[in-house]
C-alpha cells in the first residue's frame, strides 16, 4: 500500500508501507513479547511470529548450527582431513580468489596452525588461470602434496580433478553441482544436485566450518582438544557477507557471532586492514561489505591473488601491517580502474533498458573489475546485472542478481544449451565466460530464463518502509532494541521508517558532498539526518523554508567524541501533502 500518500517522492520512488495484516501481527508480537511497536513491526516484515520474537532477538548458534553429517560426503571428508592431520600428510588448499575463498582457506590454515600442523596454499590468478582448479596448477600440487583441499570452488571441475594423480581431493564449495560430481574423495556443498538445498544459503567458509565442528568432534572422540572454532568465526561472518549469502537462519546467528569475535581485534591481520582503512569503531556487517571486504578482494582483482588469504591468516604482526597496506594500495587501484569501467557499462546498459536483465560488454575492461560493476549495474536498475571483459574472441563475465531470481542457475542452463563455454555460481552471484560471436543471443536466453523467474516485477521506483515515527520515539534504546533484530544485509534489509511533516530547521554540506540536516516536528521533536552524496541531487531541495516534508530512512546510533546520538540515514523526502 502506498505509504504517507507517498505515490513519486523527490527520487522517483512509491513508498510502500505495512499492510493492515501486518500492523495487527505487530500489535500482537509488541503485546507477547513486550517490544516498540516499530521493533514488532520490523519483525512482522521478516516473518517472525509472537513464539518466535524473543529467540530472533537473541539467536544462540547452538540451537541453529546444523549436524554437519547432514551434509552429503561429510563423513568421508572430515575422516581423511583428519587422517592426513593426524598422520603428518602433506596438504595443499585451493582457494578461490575472492573473500569467500580466502576466508575458507584462512579457516583451514589457522585450525592446521593451531594444530601444529601446515599447509601449502595456492590462488589462482584471475588473468592466467581463471576461476577454479585448472589441470597445470593440480598437476604440480599432487606431485608435492598427499591431499588438496579445493574451496569455495571445484564441484565443477572435473577434468582438472581428475589430472591430480596420486593424490586425494577434498572439494568444499557453495556453487550450483551439475548432474555428476569430478572424481574425488568428497564433494561437500549445500547445492550439489542431490542436497535438499535446505543449507543452500551457506557460503563456502561455512561450509568449511561445519567440516571442522566434525572434525573437532572426531578429535574429542580420541581424548584430544582441537582448536577453538568460535575465535574463527569472524572469518565466516566476513565470507558471509561479503558474498552476499542471505542473513537468515543460521547464517544471522554466525554473522552476530562472527561481529562480537571480530570486534575484540584478536585476528591481526583484521584489526591491521581495520586500522588501514581507517575504521574507528568495531566492524559492522557495512563495513564488512562495503570497507574491509573490499580490500580482501583486491589483491584477487588487480594483485596478487593469494595476498587475501594470507592476511585472512597470519599470525606475523609485521606481515599483517604490510599485507593490510599493500592491499588498501590496490583497493585504491581498483576504484580507478573501476570507476571508468563503471561510466562505460552503465551508458551501455541503459541502451538496452527496460528489461528483465542489464548487461555491457566492453574491449580492454579488466576482469577484476566487472564483479564490482556487475552489482553497481544491478543497484542502479534493480534487475540482474551482467559485465563482460572482452579479450580475443572470448570474453569473460560477472553477474549479479536480485532476491528471489536464481542467477546460478540460468547460468548454468546456459552452460548446458552450449551458448557459454563456463559458467556457474550460486543465486546471487555467477561468473561466465562466452564467446564474442555469442554474446548477443546468450544474454538475450539469459534474460528470458529470468523473466520467468519474476526478474523487473518490482521496479527501482519502490521504496520499503517498515512503519511511521515520530522523531522523539527515534531513542538510542529504541536503536539498541532494532539492532538486535539484526544484523542486516542480503534478504534481511535494515528496517527503514517514515517521518511525516517535518521542517528543515539547518542543512550543511559535509565531507564530499554529503547533506547534513536537522528536522522539526514542531512540537519540540527534532532528529539529525544525513544523506550521502546528495548536496547535488533531488535531496537538495531540503532547505530551511522550503516547506514541509515527509522523510524515510534508517536509524543509526552515532558515536562523536565519546557521545552518542541518534541519526536518521536519509533515504528519500516528499513534500508533505504530496500525493
Amino acid at each position: 500500500m502506498v505509504f504517507l500518500g507517498v505515490s513519486e517522492s523527490l527520487t522517483g520512488r512509491r513508498w510502500i508501507g505495512p499492510t493492515a495484516e501486518e500492523d495487527r501481527l505487530a500489535q500482537a508480537v509488541a503485546r507477547e513479547a513486550g517490544l516498540d511497536h516499530a521493533v514488532a513491526l520490523t519483525l512482522v516484515r521478516r516473518g517472525v511470529t509472537p513464539a518466535e520474537a524473543a529467540g530472533y532477538l537473541d539467536p544462540k548458534l547452538r540451537d541453529l548450527l546444523p549436524d554437519p553429517l547432514t551434509l552429503r560426503d561429510m563423513d568421508a571428508a572430515a575422516e581423511r582431513f583428519l587422517t592426513a592431520v593426524l598422520g603428518g600428510e602433506r596438504i595443499a588448499i585451493f582457494a578461490d580468489y575472492d573473500v569467500d575463498g580466502a576466508a575458507s582457506a584462512a579457516l583451514l590454515l589457522t585450525w592446521l596452525r593451531h594444530m601444529g600442523r601446515q599447509a601449502t596454499l595456492h590462488v589462482p590468478d584471475r588473468l592466467t588461470e581463471g576461476y577454479g582448479p585448472n589441470e597445470a596448477a593440480m598437476v604440480r600440487l599432487a606431485a608435492a602434496h598427499d591431499l588438496i583441499l579445493c574451496v569455495d570452488c571445484g564441484t565443477v571441475a572435473h577434468g582438472p580433478i581428475a589430472a591430480a594423480q596420486g593424490c586425494d581431493v577434498i572439494v568444499l564449495d557453495h556453487h550450483l553441482g551439475g548432474e555428476s560430481l569430478p572424481p574425488c574423495v568428497a564433494v561437500v556443498n549445500p547445492n550439489r544436485q542431490d542436497e535438499s538445498r535446505d543449507l543452500g544459503h551457506l557460503c563456502a567458509a561455512a561450509v568449511v566450518f561445519l567440516m571442522l565442528v566434525e572434525v573437532n568432534r572426531r578429535l574429542r572422540a580420541f581424548g584430544r582438544q582441537g582448536p577453538d572454532l568460535m575465535a574463527m568465526l569472524d572469518l565466516v561472518a566476513l565470507a558471509t557477507v561479503a558474498d552476499v549469502a542471505p542473513l537468515r537462519g543460521v547464517n544471522r546467528a554466525l554473522v552476530r557471532q562472527g561481529l562480537t569475535v571480530m570486534a575484540r581485534r584478536e585476528r591481526i591481520g583484521l584489526a591491521a586492514l581495520a586500522d588501514v582503512a581507517g575504521l574507528s569503531a568495531a566492524p559492522n556487517v557495512h563495513a564488512l561489505g562495503y570497507v574491509l571486504g573490499p580490500r580482501v578482494n583486491a589483491g584477487g582483482r588487480v594483485g596478487q591473488a593469494d595476498l587475501g588469504a594470507r592476511l585472512l591468516a597470519t599470525a606475523d604482526p609485521a606481515e599483517a601491517q604490510a599485507l593490510a597496506e599493500r592491499l588498501d594500495r590496490h583497493n585504491a587501484e581498483r576504484r580507478a580502474i573501476e570507476a571508468r569501467v563503471q561510466a562505460e557499462a552503465m551508458a551501455q546498459a541503459q541502451t538496452r533498458l527496460p528489461g528483465p536483465l542489464a548487461w555491457a560488454a566492453g574491449e580492454g575492461w579488466h576482469p577484476g573489475v566487472v564483479g564490482i560493476v556487475a552489482a553497481r549495474l544491478m543497484g542502479a536498475f534493480a534487475v540482474p546485472s551482467v559485465v563482460i571483459a572482452l579479450d580475443g574472441e572470448t570474453g569473460k563475465g560477472s553477474a549479479r542478481s536480485v532476491p528471489g531470481v536464481d542467477l546460478g542457475a540460468a547460468v548454468h542452463r546456459l552452460v548446458e544449451e552450449g551458448l557459454l563455454r563456463r559458467g556457474g555460481g550460486h543465486p546471487m552471484a555467477a561468473g561466465l565466460e562466452v564467446e564474442r560471436r555469442r554474446i548477443e543471443p546468450a544474454m538475450e536466453r539469459l534474460g528470458e530464463l529470468l523473466a520467468r523467474q519474476g526478474a523487473q516485477t518490482q521496479g527501482p521506483r519502490d521504496l520499503v518502509l517498515d512503519g511511521l515515527l515520530m522523531p522523539r520515539a527515534a531513542s538510542l534504546p529504541l536503536v539498541e532494541t532494532l539492532e538486535r533484530a539484526g544484523p542486516f544485509g542480503a534478504s534481511a534489509p535494515s528496517p527503514r521508517f517514515g517521518f511525516c511533516d517535518l521542517a528543515v530547521a539547518h542543512a550543511r554540506v559535509v565531507g564530499n558532498g554529503h547533506l547534513k540536516i536537522a528536522l522539526d516536528d514542531g512540537m519540540g521533536g527534532r532528529i539529525d539526518a544525513i544523506a550521502f552524496g546528495a548536496a547535488d541531487g533531488p535531496l537538495s531541495r531540503l532547505r530551511p523554508g522550503a516547506g514541509r516534508f515527509h522523510v524515510a530512512g534508517r536509524l543509526e546510533i552515532n558515536t562523536w567524541q565519546g557521545r552518542r546520538s541518534v541519526q536518521l540515514m536519509l533515504d528519500d523526502a516528499a513534500p508533505a501533502g504530496h500525493r
